[in-house]
């Protein structure tokens, strides 16, 4: 590997997104965070919108002081969520905001194209789950609002394509980010034109699809003259942020599980082609894209969701509990019986999610360290249950589940976990979905040579630690 070599990652989720810093020297990296910023919705006239002026203004804010500091950067790459997008005029021009996938605007659309296009026939194309923000429903819910800037638009590019955009000028489609909207052939990994037009959706918007690693192209001209840094190439990397993430996990070969630990919990392989059949479609599996051609075969868990929504409540009753309070709390009560469904309707967005727990579990005496404990419980009791499914479709033997993200630092559930679905739990590293974007820069310069060797950098860069059923 050569020497001395840096790359950017813009690391955006749905609340707040990091600047994160990576230096290759010899056969190892280091990263630091250099910035973190809000990343929050806006609520304007009943619609909810990204404020993606803010975000790119704090990429700049990030970009000068980098300038300042006079930091050398070989390549900037941008990960973000998945499904939304946002629209640019023919004169380049943006027009308005993002609107947001919280937005109650696609209730009951799902039932409504199903009546045009049977949910069979759609999951058949693009093998996505059905879940009420996917692309395809949020645009088909435009186009019957005619929504403004869709009916000005020249082009639909989604987060971290628009960004990409508004730092270089240049407009690309990348494949991660195009694959979570419902919208693409898995056949073709184009965009299914055929099918839009029978949804009255426009199609002349939709760009060609590039694969990870793609140049966007250069800062432009204004971005490079105010930050004081150059003509920085950006790349088109993993744009969806658990594509990145699943990109650093740190596996050995193919036989792994993995689970992308957050406010979701993503559980799923990773596997040369899709996986649609009836019993996929049954069961809600979605196949993303991933690095290399590759597919996420992977299932939606709600996750840290639970806890964070109770921990809103407790606050509001004055008992800010940390992190690791709410672990202890959950291990004092380990023996707990109580269990709920985590996917269950009910837990989606309560007003309040302790108040709802309670009503699951009619007749338990519910202390905190109770509900802390049952969620814990119940997380371990759905992994179990996931993994069970995905060794059914696997075309491997799945020999270790890896948790990365920052769930992978709960101790406590990782145990709950491995002594649940009998498997070795390996947890790490936290900061997985940087690393990935990172990796993909990496690759593109020419410093590693696929995923595997990405993934035995990381291996050794990174530690890990490995839970065993007991």
């Amino acid at each position: 590997m050569a020497a001395d070599h840096t790359f950017l990652a813009f690391d955006c989720g749905a609340t707040s997104g990091r600047a994160i810093l990576a230096t290759f020297e010899g056969d190892s990296f280091s990263m630091k965070e250099v910035g973190r910023f809000p990343s929050g919705m806006t609520i304007l006239g009943g619609k909810y919108y990204w404020d993606v002026l803010s975000i790119y203004a704090h990429f700049l804010d990030c970009l000068r002081q980098l300038g300042r500091d006079g930091v050398r950067i070989d390549s900037i790459g941008i990960d973000t969520w998945g499904v939304d997008f946002g629209f640019v005029a023919d004169d380049g021009s943006l027009l308005g905001a993002p609107r947001a996938y919280r937005d109650p605007y696609t209730e009951g659309v799902p039932e409504e194209v199903f009546g045009i296009i049977p949910r069979e026939e759609l999951y058949a194309a693009t093998g996505i789950q059905t879940l009420p923000f996917n692309s395809v429903f949020q645009l088909y819910a435009q186009t019957k609002e005619d929504f403004a800037p869709l009916r000005y638009a020249s082009d639909i590019l989604f987060i971290p394509d628009l960004l990409s955009y508004m730092l270089t000028g240049n407009k690309v489609c990348e494949y991660t980010i195009a694959s979570t909207s419902g919208m693409m052939d898995q056949k073709t990994r184009q965009f299914d034109k055929a099918l839009l037009k029978r949804l009255g959706i426009r199609t002349d918007v939709l760009p060609e699809i590039v694969q990870p690693g793609s140049s966007v192209g250069v800062l432009s001209e204004e971005v490079a003259s105010a930050c004081g840094l150059g003509r920085i190439p950006v790349v088109a990397v993993a744009g969806h942020d658990t594509a990145s993430a699943i990109a650093a996990v740190p596996a050995r070969d193919e036989k792994f599980a993995y689970l992308s630990s957050g406010t979701w919990s993503l559980m799923g392989i990773e596997v040369p082609s899709p996986i649609i059949n009836a019993e996929s479609a049954r069961l809600n599996f979605t196949n993303e894209g991933g690095i290399e051609g590759t597919t996420r075969f992977l299932k939606n868990i709600t996750g840290m969701w639970l806890l964070e929504q109770c921990r809103k409540v407790w606050k509001d009753e004055g008992k800010d509990y940390s992190y690791p309070e709410l672990v202890a709390m959950a291990g004092s009560e380990a023996s707990f019986a109580g269990r709920i469904n985590p996917d269950d309707p009910r837990f989606a967005n309560p007003a309040d999610m302790v108040a709802e727990i309670r009503a699951a579990l009619p007749g338990e005496e519910l202390t905190d360290a109770r509900i802390v404990s049952c969620i814990y419980h119940s997380l371990a009791d759905r992994y179990k249950e996931v993994l069970g499914w995905l060794q059914g479709f696997a075309p491997f033997k799945i020999e270790a589940l890896h948790i990365i993200g920052g769930g992978s630092a709960n101790a406590l559930l990782n145990q709950w976990t491995a002594d649940a679905i009998g498997l070795p739990v390996i947890a790490g590293p936290t900061e997985a979905t940087a690393i990935g974007n990172i990796m993909v820069q990496a690759k593109a310069a020419g410093l590693v040579p696929d995923r595997w060797a990405a993934r035995r950098l990381i291996a050794s860069a990174f530690s890990v630690k490995t839970y065993k059923n007991i």
